[in-house]
């Protein structure tokens, strides 16, 4: 038996090029030691990248899942960002070691929107699946899930002094939740259509709304217990929006419904509108964290509106194609102003917001890290060192051990480029038609040629590496030779290119490639098919034809035997070049095949899609070896390193992502059923909500994880720890049974080797430790899975647990949810009984002494606290800022009791 062929995988090593994906929002970040407003946060696919916008440098990557980054919002104490995926999930990032240790997955679609409350405990997120699910952070598990929108939720506010809720959605709707009874209590419906952003602002007495019209509306919330007090203490009842906002049409009142008469929590009344200049749709709408300024973000070029709410006085911070904004206001009245363009850019400004007419200055831009449009092409130096990419303005160069760039030089758009042999010059084929060489060392533009009357689509270097071919939108193939010539400015010899031949053809010309050993040259023409000619007498040789769309990439193997094509029908077809047969047609990828490179010495290629996917397959045996998964929109091109150990690729999500061949072996049969096992893992994630016993299936509050293969991955474990449970304790009474039987005490039976692994622990303890290591927030819906003839001796081993006191508060939690979701079967099993009453008495018993232990640590660290502070005779900063408010609140009561009376 043969040994079989051995491949080697690539893997993911690197990306860059990208310095803030439009898809999330930018938001403002505190470091440890750094001042206010110095680092902002951006998506950067499915990363999370902080700037230094003053150094213009990267100082944290928060690495996330393959999927991409849809919303991140910071923390109250600027310690921790949570991030929102394309999946649904939701990661808690600490911004002091870039490390996630909390995760949510709750919501099937892509996050739309999240936001922590006041303390930081809990956390809000919406998503496109319209359902709001209120996370705890501290517990790291779900709370509840609220369903009514029946669209993408955009916002989603808590309120800082009430336990309510607000929402908004492209559903038109703003919805109120109380979130006690999770209870949707009031809808308003005067919305023509989405409404995209909504802030609170003056101390969350109002309410402003944006949809898609040029009206920003204003909302006036009365809390009802403070209305009902004030009205008995005789104060009258202000007006309040009537300075700020006049709104005398009642034609034009804003349709508000209550859900339940019987629960009136507060009233919403439009106090008015503003009118934007612009027309465009609201994109988002930000304040800072005392809500003193407004910031309103439309689609409108160049346009982004900052509002101080107070007056109403209007600031414009003027940049093209913006798609996010946040604002900080620091100290001395300073406002800071970060964008992310869709070109690839973060800006900031800073509006001086005590002047009279303040104007918005710029004080950074990060542009160098990345093209400002997608890079169309890609090549590797001889040496596998430097790696260049062009794209519709620039041509960057960049060290591929350190991801740096060495050199920016600003071109037309380029669309093919190589390196020219020694490395010290790049050509680059442009659209409309022209050479463009450059010199390295000087960072300069050498020379222009004109060579095709349309787009140069490609260019290949000759196998003897004295010239180039070319071709083009003009139907022709050129031939170039390099030649030295004298420079008249420098005084020296530069490079350029000399036209030598010309090969006229019937069709446009989208792609040329030699034999590697010059003998042929292939050209693929926009009829479909891929005509092969000598290369010396440029005679015809070959017509491969069988695509029915045109080939967009093609190349040819190393020993110049076989030529494989890539088209936008999405196959690849390899073919002999001795022959011209087919020898194989493949159905590559699930859009048009973009890119093809065979790698150096080897009959195995790559090809690039517009899916989104990168591939490996074997021309000799026509299989198809692994897919490198990464990018999250069209791949462009690739280049593969002369010594085949690295790629390069680009996409339309404005990154490059560099790949490295490791020394790990790809067995096929493996691969494909790791890529089964994906496809089940989709499949479990797009399917139903798990169904919990007693709850009603289209209730407006639900539970808030999902099924997903971890969860059902960790019910097996905990099925398998109960089971290894059960057999262990039958040759436990098995072994007592034979000492009674023998009437000694006989050698003990021996212990199971997971148990030795363990640390020879007992089996009761092996099951508290699985259930353990479930995940917080997976808890629930992996109890939920266990089949009901594993809860008696779950039930059994709780109660050993309690009354031994260990982890009181995560047997609770198991217990509670196990009871509820199992009431009737556990109710009517008279062999539970018993259990369940222990399980009462001891429940009760244990959780009183843990209360009893925190409350009397609580009073310790009070009496600590007196005791520091009368020594050292300060106050704490949280206490005194409390007694601060306190004051002035009595103070403002006062003075407003006078100009009553007055």
């Amino acid at each position: 038996m043969g040994l079989t062929k051995q491949y080697l995988r690539y893997a993911a090593s690197a990306v860059f090029g990208v310095i803030g994906s439009q898809k999330a929002n930018v938001a403002f970040v505190t470091m440890r030691g750094g001042e206010r407003g110095r680092f902002v946060a951006v998506a950067a696919c499915e990363h999370v990248f902080i700037w230094d916008v003053r150094k213009a440098e990267k100082v944290l990557i928060l690495k996330g899942n393959k999927h991409e980054v849809t919303y991140l919002c910071p923390s109250p104490d600027g310690i921790h960002v949570a991030v929102g995926y394309e999946d649904g999930a939701v990661r808690i990032f600490s911004l002091l070691n870039g490390e996630s240790n909390v995760s949510f997955n709750g919501h099937k679609s892509a996050v739309t929107v999240i936001r922590y409350d006041t303390l930081g405990s809990r956390l809000v997120t919406g998503s496109k699946d319209t359902d709001v699910i209120v996370w705890d952070v501290i517990n790291e598990c779900g709370l509840y899930r609220l369903k009514g929108h029946k669209d993408a939720v955009t916002q989603a506010l808590f309120l800082k002094d009430k336990n309510l809720l607000v929402t908004s959605s492209k559903d038109s709707f703003v919805k109120w939740w109380d979130l006690d009874t999770q209870h949707c209590f009031k809808t308003m419906l005067g919305h023509r259509s989405e409404v995209w952003g909504m802030a609170l602002l003056n101390q969350e007495s109002r309410l402003i709304t944006g949809s898609a019209d040029s009206e920003l509306r204003a909302w006036d919330i009365n809390y009802l217990e403070e209305v009902s007090t004030e009205e008995e203490a005789g104060e009258p009842k202000e007006k309040k929006g009537k300075s700020l906002l006049d709104d005398d049409d009642d034609d034009d009142e804003e349709e508000v419904v209550d859900e339940s008469p019987e629960e009136r929590i507060l009233s919403c009344k439009k106090a008015g509108s503003l009118l934007r200049e612009a027309r465009d749709r609201v994109v988002s709408m930000t304040t800072d964290a005392k809500a003193k300024v407004l910031a309103c973000h439309v689609t409108c070029r160049g346009r982004p509106r900052t509002n101080q709410h107070q007056g109403l006085r209007q600031y414009q911070v003027h940049s093209n194609t913006h798609t996010w904004v946040d604002c900080l206001m620091c100290a001395g009245g300073e406002l800071k102003i970060a964008m992310l363009l869709q070109n690839n850019t973060v800006e900031t400004y800073s509006l001086k917001m005590t002047d009279k007419n303040p104007t918005g200055t710029k004080t950074s831009r990060l542009t160098l890290g990345g093209h400002r449009t997608d890079a169309r092409t890609l090549a590797f130096s001889s040496d596998n060192i430097a790696i260049l990419s062009a794209s519709g303005d620039t041509v960057k160069v960049w060290n591929r051990s350190t991801l740096q760039v060495i050199r920016t030089m600003a071109c037309e758009y380029a669309l093919c480029s190589l390196f020219v042999p020694g490395d010290r010059q790049i050509i680059l084929g442009t659209k409309c038609g022209k050479i463009q060489i450059f010199d390295l060392a000087s960072g300069t533009l050498m020379e222009t040629v004109d060579a095709h009357n349309g787009a140069l689509w490609s260019l290949c270097l000759s196998p003897d590496q004295r010239g180039i071919v070319t071709g083009g939108t003009d139907k022709r193939v050129k031939f170039w030779e390099f030649e030295l010539i004298m420079d008249k400015d420098a005084a020296q010899k530069r490079l350029t290119v000399k036209h030598m031949r010309t090969l006229q053809l019937d069709e446009d010309v989208l792609c040329v490639k030699y034999s590697p050993d010059q003998r042929l040259l292939a050209v693929s023409l926009l009829d479909c098919t891929v005509k092969v000619f000598y290369t010396d007498t440029l005679k015809f040789f070959l017509s491969l034809y069988g695509h029915k769309l045109p080939v967009l990439c093609l190349d040819i193997s190393h020993d110049s035997a076989l030529i494989a094509t890539g088209s936008a029908d999405r196959n690849v077809k390899i073919w002999g070049l001795d022959f011209g047969d087919c020898h194989r047609s493949m159905f590559a990828h699930d859009d048009s095949v973009m890119f093809l490179q065979f790698v150096p010495k080897t009959h195995l290629f790559f090809t690039a899609g517009k899916d989104k996917k990168i591939k490996q397959w074997d021309a000799d045996k026509f299989e198809h070896i692994q897919t490198l998964e990464g990018h999250h929109r069209e791949v462009w091109c690739l280049a593969i390193s002369p010594n085949g150990d690295h790629i390069v690729s680009s996409s339309h999500d404005k990154s490059l992502r560099l790949w490295e061949r490791t020394r790990e072996p790809i067995i096929l049969e493996e691969e494909r059923e790791m890529e089964r096992e994906a496809e089940f893992e989709e499949g479990m994630a797009k399917g139903d909500e798990p169904v919990v016993p007693g709850e009603i299936k289209d209730a407006e509050a639900a539970p808030a994880a999902k099924k997903t293969i971890e969860t059902v991955k960790a019910a097996e474990r905990v099925m398998e720890a109960l089971e290894l449970f059960r057999s262990e304790s039958r040759k436990m009474e098995e072994h007592q049974i034979a000492c009674q039987s023998a009437g000694k005490q006989l050698p003990p039976p021996k212990a199971n080797p997971i148990l030795v692994a363990f640390g020879n622990v007992s089996p009761s303890r092996y099951v508290l430790d699985v259930i353990k290591k479930v995940r917080s927030s997976e808890l629930e819906v992996s109890l939920l899975v266990l089949p009901f003839p594993y809860i008696p001796d779950l039930l059994s081993l709780f109660n050993c647990y309690v009354q031994d006191g260990l982890e009181v508060e995560l047997v609770c939690r198991c217990l509670f949810f196990l009871l509820r979701i199992h009431f009737g079967q556990i109710s009517s099993n008279q062999m539970l009984l018993t259990v369940i009453d222990e399980l009462r008495i001891n429940t009760i018993s244990k959780v009183r002494e843990i209360r009893d232990v925190l409350g009397f640590n609580s009073a310790g660290l009070q009496f600590l606290q007196r005791e520091v502070e009368s020594k050292e005779e300060v106050m704490f900063f949280a206490d005194a800022t409390g007694l601060l408010k306190e004051k002035r609140r009595k103070r403002k009561k006062r003075e407003r009791a006078i100009l009553t009376i007055a």
